[in-house]
């Protein structure tokens, strides 16, 4: 018999990321929210921060008869609210709140912040105020509905991501103790912060004392709302079992349950519209390159990509582009490669030349200036991909057997030159990399295998680990995704890895690739929204009992 679960009446879910697409925890709360909202029918309320001024936000659609009547209330109470819905599957109420009346009141905020609960605040710059304004927003919308509504006798969870949500955790936390409270830090601030300033996270992690890094990295502010929540919360949760290591020795604070994220597959496209979707998407990517290069590579060249921020280190694209620049000489390598780096630069504009070229339709034989590049960048001269081609002098030239090329934008649908977005590439893919240094969870080599390509990725990546746990063995290509050894040190390993891997795969026969396809797209499955909500009531209900307990002790 499986444990029974209190579960709440009302969830209150804040992100900075809530109809606002900046990263992964977009992914995250937008993917999960189906899930929810067929369990909990407009009783699961997500709250963002509302900066669509002038432009409507392209992922909310506002509703003003919706709980018009608190709206009113709201706004009377000071609060600038816009209540609508969330433009993603399932469609879940989404409040955004304008938090810049807040600013005015800072000192007083921080102040009472740091009575309460210690958090120093006094360190805080670039986007400390910002975050901690909104969340203590969101708090104060939670509050006022709450409160409207008459919930006192309902179960209702409050759910913060991230250090930047932590304000308002706490404030809850104090004002409604009814409320059981979730918090979950998609990645510690520190250890971030660690990885991003080279310096080895994993071999010292035991001798690491969060505090002291926060001082050596002017990252107090953030760490200190990050440690202080956890402490404060009623449930602690991360991502992964590595960034719950993490938590435990840089927070000192072990987390309550994992979650992982899942996915919602609703969005891939089936049978025969899939066939036709990764043909368009591989004679896309080829067009591309060959007006570029200059060349004619057919449909028999193996296309691979690394994706995700532009984190050089931590996401692992310098190791990319090593095991490309060895992959240049291996003998074993059977086709020829393309691969491209899908990572958002400092894009200036799609170059005019290669629009041009793409236009004509025409076949060209000269490859255009800089052929390793679709976007100019603002800083060209001081850009990490391109510096590194550089330094390995990987100019794409006609003899070599792997060409890379840096796609710096947000695939959108409209960026002038591929003019399709990510999904629809993606899954024009034959293998997929991401040798992440850094990676909680790591959403891109799931989104990879969820449209059947099998990727390569790492043990220090919280998907990576999930991955070895369900195969009971270190990841192979055959079973979908390659998973490999990844230290603080051994990077050069690893890019040989990838290398070999490369060349096996460039050597496997239909029926062994179609297997491996078949693999991937398998252990997507395993991973889906459904499968992994489960931890989510196991959350929800360690918080509600902690609420109620308080309420037997009054």
């Amino acid at each position: 018999m499986g444990k029974i679960y209190l579960k709440p009446d009302y969830i209150f879910e804040s992100s900075w990321e809530v109809c606002n697409k900046v990263g992964g925890i977009y992914t995250v709360l937008s993917s999960r929210a189906k899930t929810l909202q067929d369990e909990m029918k407009d009783h699961i309320i997500f709250i963002g921060p509302d900066f669509w001024k002038e432009n409507e936000s392209p992922y909310f659609k506002e509703e003003k008869a919706l709980f018009a009547e608190w709206q009113w209330a709201a706004k009377e109470q000071g609060l600038k609210v816009r209540v609508g819905r969330w433009t993603v599957p399932g469609e879940p109420i989404a409040i955004l709140v304008d938090f810049n009346p807040f600013f005015e009141q800072k000192n007083e905020i921080y102040g009472w912040l740091w009575e309460n609960y210690s958090v120093d605040s006094l360190h805080a710059y670039g986007d400390y105020d910002e975050a901690s304004m909104f969340s203590y927003a969101a708090a104060l919308v939670v509050e006022s509905f709450y409160q409207h509504f008459a919930l006192e006798s309902q179960r209702v969870i409050y759910h913060a991501n991230e250090w930047m949500c932590g304000l308002g955790a706490l404030y809850i936390n104090s004002k409604l103790p009814k409320i059981g409270t979730v918090f979950t830090t998609h990645a510690t601030s520190i250890g971030r912060s660690i990885a991003g300033n080279q310096k080895p996270l994993y071999d010292y992690l035991f001798a690491y004392n969060g505090d002291q890094m926060a001082g050596e990295l002017n990252m107090q502010s953030k760490h200190s709302i990050e440690k202080q929540t956890a402490l404060y919360v009623d449930c602690f949760t991360t991502v992964s079992d590595i960034t719950a290591n993490e938590c435990k020795e840089l927070l000192d604070k072990p987390v309550d349950v994992v979650l992982p994220n899942g996915f919602d597959n609703s969005f891939v496209p089936k049978a025969a519209q899939f066939t036709r979707k990764r043909r368009a998407a591989r004679r896309r990517l080829l067009d591309v390159a060959n007006a570029l290069l200059g060349e004619t590579l057919d449909d028999d060249t193996l296309i691979v990509s690394t994706s995700g921020r532009y984190e050089f280190r931590n996401k692992g694209i310098d190791v990319f582009v090593e095991a490309m620049n060895r992959l240049l000489r291996d003998r074993d390598l059977k086709k020829k490669v393309l691969a491209f780096i899908e990572v958002p630069g400092w894009v200036g504009e799609p170059r005019k030349d290669l629009q041009e070229r793409l236009k004509s339709g025409k076949k060209y034989d000269t490859p255009l200036d800089v052929p390793q590049v679709t976007h100019w960048l603002h800083n060209m001269s001081h850009d990490n991909v391109l510096g590194m081609l550089k330094y390995y002098d990987m100019h794409n030239r006609k003899e070599d057997r792997v060409k890379v090329i840096f796609l710096p934008c947000y695939l959108d649908g409209k960026d002038g030159i591929v003019d399709m977005t990510y999904y629809d590439v993606v899954l024009g893919n034959d293998l997929c990399i991401y040798p992440s240094y850094y990676e909680p969870w790591g959403y891109t080599p799931l989104e990879a295998i969820a449209f059947k390509v099998p990727c390569i990725t790492t043990d220090l990546a919280g998907f990576g680990l999930w991955a070895n746990k369900e195969f009971g063995h270190y990841g192979e290509l055959t079973d979908g995704v390659k998973v490999i050894h990844r230290t603080d040190y051994n990077y050069s390993e690893v890019a040989d890895n990838i290398k070999d891997t490369v060349a096996a795969f460039s050597a496997m026969d239909q029926k062994q690739v179609d297997a491996c396809r078949k693999k991937a797209d398998q252990l997507s499955k395993k991973a889906l929204w459904s499968e992994f909500i489960e931890f989510y009531h196991e959350a929800y209900d360690i918080a509600l009992r902690k609420a109620e307990a308080r309420q037997s002790e009054k």
